[in-house]
């Protein structure tokens, strides 16, 4: 694959240019502030870009800017933003634009390689990765909405949809099968009123919906 990174800390980004280096794939280009994004998205259209949210001058959220401002350039940009803490507010807002191509991982996840590489080549297929610290935020702050007439285990798959899994890594993680899986999934879209269409946007929408009820309490303190 062809990545773009946008790093302000030299020893992480010359650790992540290795990291995929070592693992096949080539780094077209690398930002180090958040006006450099942009630009190097647009010329080089990468198959995947690892975005820092918080980027010099500001050191706020220029590097998640940038990153929604190049999918707004180029639609389905593939986009994985990383984050030191879990910051469910970036998260929500990444996905607001659709859940396709996108990922949002904290820092400390790259350490854990294949983890890293896995949520990386998922997102540059269009797929979604959502770090489970996030997910996990978001599911301690779920009180009396939709989410609440689902059942445990419904809960449960719903939160690795949110990942990013498909349902055969769901089945293997909660050792069922790939038919109750199947069966899960159903029920989330009954239950979150999600018309039947096509299987792939309802995960979507399923995801969207999970995030968005987590956001509307405010970040977690």
């Amino acid at each position: 694959m062809r990545v773009v990174i946008a790093e302000d800390n030299a020893l992480l980004r010359e650790g992540l240019v290795l990291l995929l280096t070592s693992a096949g794939h080539e780094v077209v280009a690398v930002a180090v502030n958040g006006p450099e994004v942009l630009p190097a998205l647009l010329e080089h259209r990468p198959d995947v870009a690892v975005v820092d949210v918080r980027l010099p001058p500001g050191l706020r959220d220029e590097g998640l800017r940038a990153a929604l401002d190049a999918r707004a350039a180029v639609p389905g940009l593939p986009v994985l933003v990383l984050s030191q803490y879990v910051e469910e507010m970036y998260a929500t807002e990444l996905l607001s634009g659709g859940a396709n191509g996108v990922g949002y991982l904290l820092k400390d996840r790259i350490g854990r390689v294949d983890e890293f590489l896995d949520a990386l080549e998922r997102v540059a297929a269009g797929g979604t990765a959502l770090d489970p610290e996030v997910v996990t935020e978001l599911m301690s702050r779920r009180r009396d909405d939709p989410l609440a007439a689902l059942t445990p285990r419904e809960l449960e798959v719903l939160r690795l949809m949110a990942e990013g899994h498909d349902n055969t890594t769901i089945a293997r993680t909660l050792v069922v099968t790939e038919r109750a899986v199947s069966k899960h999934i159903g029920n989330v879209f009954a239950k979150l009123g999600l018309p039947p269409s096509d299987s792939g946007h309802r995960r979507v929408l399923a995801v969207l919906a999970y995030l968005q009820h987590g956001e509307a309490r405010g970040p977690a303190r």
